[in-house]
């Protein structure tokens, strides 16, 4: 069994899933959310408890005296800068979701809150399941998938490869080279459809953008398929041109403008009130972070535990589908730095910055809600992707803010898709660390069929579903590839004990 076999049966499932949701995109919705129902029901507490025991290990290797191993030969450094570092794995793994859902999550989740609690605490939740949503236990699942597929590339030269860990430690036992060949397999599926899904959302987002600039109040289906037109040419170039230069550039222009739409609403918007949401939200969230990790709400009524399936659960599950494209692509940029440093930057640093965010576009929402006419949270309800446009018209400059955040979410979505489409072609060619630009543009075009799929659903209910189906099979494959990196360490400590 190799990557041969793999890209035929890969492709067929992907092809499945994309007429499946021409076809029938309420059947899609409706069959992929039963399933993901009852896996949820069954198997709920054993995504928490993986999510949580992979932040909890990536935290001890950092601490421990595994953390000065390099990522490398001894003597590898950094390709790329720190800051470049950064602005990359960030625009991979998060990007334009943080600017789909600045503050219709937490208005969302505030709505809900505040059926059972007073309006002061309800904001508070609010910012709190936000943050926990995007906070360590997201950056843990990817750290910890990059941390194995970088320590096996770069220090024992096995392929580029999810399976790679396996068939090296475990490669005598049949056992393993058939599961390696189902794990490659599960990345390819959950990698494609995660961005499938991802690239619809930021096509929602982006032409709602285009609708607020145009004055108008409700979507037009001809403007979210020249969105969608736009974005696939605007990321096609970029798949024939070197990985580093191309998106340490446009990783870096996309995260400025994050940067600057971010102190823009804080010094424009209600700062104090801001700044004190901001605080506020980072103790909350310290202080409630690892107990929210083993929470399940198994004593809760129905509705308070489907509320937890709809958002936390799934984004678990997001992440997790994520996980073997950002894990390979930020593995891919750190050869030459250390585990503890790895960690640091991997873990840390996006997860400081999204409680920024949050707490400045969220707090603006939250200001309105407790403060004014309440017009953003009646917003949320019924066109979930103008929020973030409709808190920009509130400020001043709205025209030239809104042009930025459209900009942004379109560099957003191309670094997604370039590093994804690397990815994948990096699988698809047993691992090459740099597939040909032919072979990113095959997987561009793919990427852009099955978006295509996501974007007839017209709804980001299914979209967040066929993510979450996508995805559930490769919770076991991570906790298989955590026990050959420790394994991998262990032996490693006893070699160098013995010189």
């Amino acid at each position: 069994m190799g990557s041969t076999s793999i890209l035929p049966a890969s492709l067929v499932v992907i092809s499945a899933v994309g007429l499946w949701g021409i076809v029938d995109p309420e059947g899609a919705l409706r069959i992929s959310s039963a399933i993901v129902d009852r896996t949820f029901a069954s198997r709920g507490w054993f995504v928490m408890l993986t999510a949580t025991g992979l932040l909890f290990i990536c935290l001890w290797l950092a601490a421990s005296r595994f953390g000065k191993v390099r990522l490398g030969h001894d003597d590898d450094r950094p390709e790329f800068s720190t800051a470049s570092w950064l602005a990359m794995l960030f625009s991979a793994g998060m990007g334009v979701g943080l600017l789909f859902w600045a503050a219709a999550e937490p208005l969302t989740h505030f709505k809900f809150a505040r059926q059972g609690l007073p309006d002061p605490q309800a904001a508070s939740a609010a910012l709190l399941a936000t943050n926990f949503n995007w906070g360590l236990h997201a950056w843990g699942i990817y750290c910890s998938t990059a941390l194995v597929i970088a320590y096996f590339s770069f220090r024992q030269n096995t392929p580029m490869l999810v399976s790679a860990p396996l068939v090296r430690m475990f490669g005598a036992e049949r056992w393993a080279r058939v599961v390696g060949w189902l794990s490659d397999f599960l990345a390819i599926a959950a990698i494609a459809i995660g961005v499938g899904g991802s690239v619809a959302m930021g096509v929602f987002q982006v032409a709602d953008g285009v609708n607020a600039l145009l004055g108008r109040t409700s979507g037009s289906q001809t403007i979210v398929w020249i969105s969608f037109a736009a974005i696939v040419l605007c990321y096609m170039p970029p798949l024939m041109v070197d990985l580093g230069s191309g998106m340490a550039r446009l990783s870096s222009a996309a995260l400025l403008i994050a940067i600057g739409l971010l102190l823009y609403t804080v010094v424009l918007g209600p700062t104090e009130f801001l700044l004190n949401s901001v605080v506020t939200s980072f103790g909350d969230y310290i202080w409630n972070v690892v107990p929210s990790g083993f929470r399940t709400f198994t004593f809760f009524d129905d509705v308070a535990a489907r509320w937890f399936k709809d958002w936390t659960l799934t984004y678990m599950v997001w992440w997790i589908a994520w996980g073997p494209f950002v894990g390979v692509f930020v593995a891919r940029i750190s050869r030459g730095r250390t585990i503890r440093e790895f960690v640091l930057g991997v873990v840390f640093v996006p997860t400081v910055f999204s409680i920024f965010w949050f707490g400045a576009f969220g707090g603006i929402g939250l200001f309105d809600s407790l403060r004014n006419d309440g017009a953003l949270l009646e917003i949320t309800g019924s066109n979930v992707e103008r929020v973030t446009f409709a808190i920009l018209e509130r400020l001043p400059f709205a025209t030239l803010t809104t042009l930025a955040t459209i900009a942004a979410a379109f560099l957003f979505i191309v670094t997604s898709v370039v590093s994804a489409a690397f990815v994948l072609g990096a699988f698809s060619t047993g691992g090459d660390p740099d597939p040909s630009p032919r072979v990113r543009l095959i997987w561009g075009a793919v990427l852009a069929v099955l978006s295509f799929t996501m974007v007839l659903s017209g709804s980001v209910a299914a979209v967040k579903s066929l993510i979450a189906l996508g995805a559930l099979p490769f919770v076991f494959i991570l906790v298989l590839l955590m026990v050959c990196f420790l394994r991998a360490l262990f032996e490693w400590e006893d070699d160098n004990a013995d010189r």
